[in-house]
């Protein structure tokens, strides 16, 4: 660049340097003189047209560049222009063509200014401008404002100074005010000086050499956050049209989530380790003091820099070990200590304990607390002790604390996090397995006896269109606790689920798999799937119970040579039947179970009780095959009898004797359910003790024909209102009054779902037994969804408001579309109906 200091006024003149716009847009310049011929020709114009200056001046610019079709047009044009009228507009014109070719035909933007000569003749000046560059300046320039603009990446342009010349929006959005405000900052002003100055040598490397860098990581805090952010920066040299170097641009992306999420990884890997050496080396020997020092090599250094166990004296000594020690205070024994530190101190921070001492902790400690409440605690190291954070963590076995383990990290060392805890809480689990394995199996059948009542039905259950009485009786207190349940399970519409099952096996882990499978079957029950499906998924879960690890079928085959009984334990046969008391009608469907038996009313007295032809199935866990389903209408006034095999066999009587004699008890539907239990199990023999028996009994008592309300409306808006009215007729002669404004809300507002997302015909029913339900059937198949509408929707708080009038609402699948359903509790006179408060109509908002 050449510069002429000496001018005056302030001005400097200078030689343009490369990278000018004008070597982008490629403006050419002619001049045309009175008599209407070229005067003048440009070197851009030799260019732009392909034609030297000797060959166009003196020459019509018309006749010269336009086609022939537009010639006459041109020449008008430019009499108009010598007459001192200025002109702009886009002309085409013929470009030149490469190695003498035809050449092809171009649009030009010209600008044409009135000028005079010399001897004051009209004159004009004409600059052009090719339209293809004009229009790629646009394209570039809206590039690089999406780039800008748009790009949900933070996007910083650097100078050869290295200040910032622009940011995006996303930029500032993270930093903190306008992109504007940002121009003239350095990295310094956005990071701590050592991540600075690596970001600014980055940079100076780049406009250097040209090299760009990719995915530098940096490590920065936002403006008014405290929390440090990962950042990957790309950079990269930027030019001019010419190849000049005018800047650096930088790409951030905020990679934190990922950086920490490897950062997981990698302690969840290490934790992994830990926990395959512990399932590896511990527990080989029975030796309690064996098992605690393997547990501190284990976790030394590896986990922590000191730990220590303590085991409670009484269990050492083969009592209880919560004998005496409830609180915390009970006496302990250290075991076992190790420490990665020379000249550690003692794990517990409190007095010094050696290995074999007998000691107690002080009831308001920390270490007292952990052993009472049987969590972790986290202890902080006294001022100018060694250790930074102590864990204390109860061993835990089967719900037993046996004693403590300290794991504690000298400072310098990280502190322990929630995984470091969760960590601690499952070695310490696994060793207090170990030494507590000889009070599990002295305690085993008493548990799972606990376990297997506690997960019955408490009383006689209640249904709608049903009277159940149930019965259970545990086997002997020689033989091992089964796996027999039932269960009476309400569905929506008033339906009713009847469940009876047997898990294969006899234990403790068969009372565990009978209560996981009772749990599966409540879970599916409240999906409302068919009986199929639900045994279906059983049959999944199943298999998968009986899998080490929750393995695949393959796998539990795999492991069957280790574990022989592992498959018996986890097989299991099921009934599961639906009952809908509006039609009477049963759905049945059957895993490997014994059949169910029906009697009907005004069959002759003394007739056997039938057997329902249903098919059987494969019992739960072995899979393969499907389950296929019965369904059966059921008289008003007919027993139907669910019950397990331990009431049927014996070794004594084979299956076929004792299924018909239980036949021959049940003759009289007409009698008290609680009688016709006594009576099978005082004449059947129930007292082998061999098995667990599980009976379960229900008379048909279906919705009378004025509980039902079924109506069918027409695809139409004026439905709704149809609907409203339906509803509050049928409610005022059932003397529900009270329901009237809630139910006519509530019915509008799935009604009007039904019209809007919903598909075909629209039935509404009403049902009422011990409370109101209501249902809406249409044939649409999507189900609806609550969710939580936007101060600024207009709609989607119909759904809140059912949930939150509602005793209960939710939607199943039919064989033709879904029905949607609420349930209210009917008033008992003593209360007004409930209102919403303040508080619940704002959450919809």
């Amino acid at each position: 660049m050449s510069e002429i200091p000496e001018t005056a006024g302030d001005v400097v003149w200078q030689s343009s340097p490369p990278g000018s716009i004008y070597d982008y847009i490629r403006v050419a310049s002619f001049s045309i003189g009175p008599d209407g011929l070229i005067e003048q020709w440009s070197l851009r114009a030799e260019e732009q047209f392909g034609l030297a200056a000797a060959t166009v001046i003196g020459r019509d610019p018309v006749e010269a560049f336009m086609p022939p079709e537009l010639r006459p047009r041109g020449h008008r044009r430019v009499a108009e222009i010598l007459d001192g009228k200025e002109w702009t507009g886009v002309v085409p014109f013929r470009m030149p063509s490469p190695e003498g070719g035809e050449r092809a035909q171009g649009l030009a933007e010209l600008y044409v200014m009135p000028s005079r000569t010399a001897t004051d003749e009209r004159a004009a000046l004409c600059i052009v401008v090719d339209v293809r560059a004009l229009r790629g300046i646009e394209t570039d320039l809206a590039a690089s404002q999406a780039i800008f603009g748009q790009s949900p990446y933070g996007f910083l342009l650097f100078g050869t100074d290295l200040t910032v010349l622009r940011a995006n929006r996303r930029f500032a959005t993270v930093f903190g005010g306008a992109p504007e405000e940002h121009r003239g900052h350095t990295v310094h002003d956005y990071l701590s000086r050592p991540e600075a100055d690596r970001m600014a040598a980055a940079l100076r490397r780049v406009l250097e050499t040209g090299e760009s860098v990719t995915d530098l990581q940096i490590v920065g805090s936002a403006p008014g956050g405290s929390d440090h952010r990962h950042w990957s920066i790309n950079l990269y040299r930027v030019h001019s049209g010419t190849g000049r170097p005018i800047g650096v641009a930088g790409l951030g992306t905020d990679v934190t989530r990922r950086h920490n999420a490897a950062r997981e990884a990698a302690d969840a890997r290490r934790n992994l380790a830990l926990l395959n050496e512990a399932g590896a080396r511990m527990g080989n020997s029975l030796d309690l003091e064996t098992t605690a020092r393997e547990l501190l090599d284990i976790t030394v250094p590896g986990f922590c820099d000191l730990a220590s166990v303590d085991l409670y004296q009484a269990l050492l000594a083969g009592d209880d070990p919560t004998t005496g020690s409830t609180d915390g205070r009970g006496e302990l024994r250290r075991v076992a200590f190790a420490s990665a530190v020379s000249d550690g101190p003692p794990a517990d921070g409190e007095a010094e304990v050696g290995v074999g001492d007998v000691h107690r902790y002080r009831f308001h400690s920390p270490y007292a607390s952990a052993l009472r409440t049987a969590r972790v605690h986290t202890v902080r190291g006294a001022d100018g002790s060694l250790v930074h954070t102590t864990l204390a963590v109860p061993m835990v076995a089967h719900d037993t604390v046996v004693g403590l383990v300290q794991f504690a990290r000298a400072k310098g060392s990280e502190p322990f996090g929630e995984r470091d805890r969760a960590l601690a809480n499952e070695l310490a689990s696994r060793a207090a397995v170990c030494i507590d394995n000889a009070r599990l199996y002295r305690r085993e059948h008493e548990r799972a006896l606990i376990l297997q009542r506690s997960l019955l039905p408490p009383g006689d259950p209640e249904a709608a269109g049903l009277d159940i009485a149930c019965r259970y009786l545990p086997g002997s207190a020689e033989s091992e606790v089964g796996g027999d349940w039932f269960d009476v399970i309400e569905l929506p519409g008033h339906r009713t689920a009847l469940v009876i099952g047997d898990v294969m096996g006899r234990g403790l882990r068969a009372a565990v798999a009978m209560g996981e499978l009772r749990t599966a079957v409540r879970t599916l029950a409240l999906l409302d799937l068919e009986p199929a499906e639900v045994l279906s998924h059983l049959d999944e879960i199943a298999r998968g119970l009986g899998a080490p690890g929750g393995s695949q079928p393959a796998s539990r085959v795999a492991h069957k040579s280790r574990d022989a009984d592992l498959s018996e334990v986890y097989l299991a046969t099921c009934v599961y039947a639906v009952y809908d008391p509006v039609t009477r009608r049963c759905t049945f469907a059957n895993a490997g179970h014994l059949p169910p038996l029906l009697v009907e009313p005004g069959d002759d007295p003394g007739e056997p009780a039938m057997l329902l032809d249903v098919p059987p199935g494969l019992p739960l866990g072995v899979g393969g095959e499907p389950f296929e389903e019965v369904e059966v209408d059921l008289p008003e006034g007919a027993l139907l009898a669910l019950y397990t095999d331990g009431l049927v066999e014996s070794r004594d009587h084979p299956l076929d004797e004792g299924l018909n004699a239980f036949r021959k008890t049940l003759t009289d539907p007409d009698r008290p359910l609680e009688d016709v239990c006594d009576q099978v199990l005082g004449s059947l023999d129930t007292r082998h003790g061999e098995d667990d028996i599980a009976l379960l009994l229900a008379r048909i008592q279906g919705l009378p024909v004025d509980a039902v309300g079924d109506w069918r409306l027409p695809r139409e808006p004026r439905s709704v209102g149809r609907a409203r009215e339906l509803a509050r007729t049928q409610l005022l002669a059932w003397d529900l009054g009270d329901l009237v404004d809630t139910t006519e809300l509530l019915v509008s507002e799935l009604v009007t779902n039904a019209l809007r997302y919903g598909d075909g015909e629209i039935r509404l029913r009403l049902l009422r037994d011990r409370t109101l339900v209501c249902e809406v059937w249409d044939a649409g198949l999507v189900q609806p969804r609550r969710r939580r509408a936007r101060d600024t929707d207009e709609g989607g708080r119909g759904l809140q408001l059912v949930g939150l009038l509602s005793a209960a609402w939710g939607a199943r699948r039919t064989p033709r579309g879904k029905t949607v359903w609420f349930e209210l509790a009917l008033p008992d006179g003593s209360a007004p109906p409930a209102e919403l408060t303040e508080e619940q109509l704002l959450s919809m908002f």
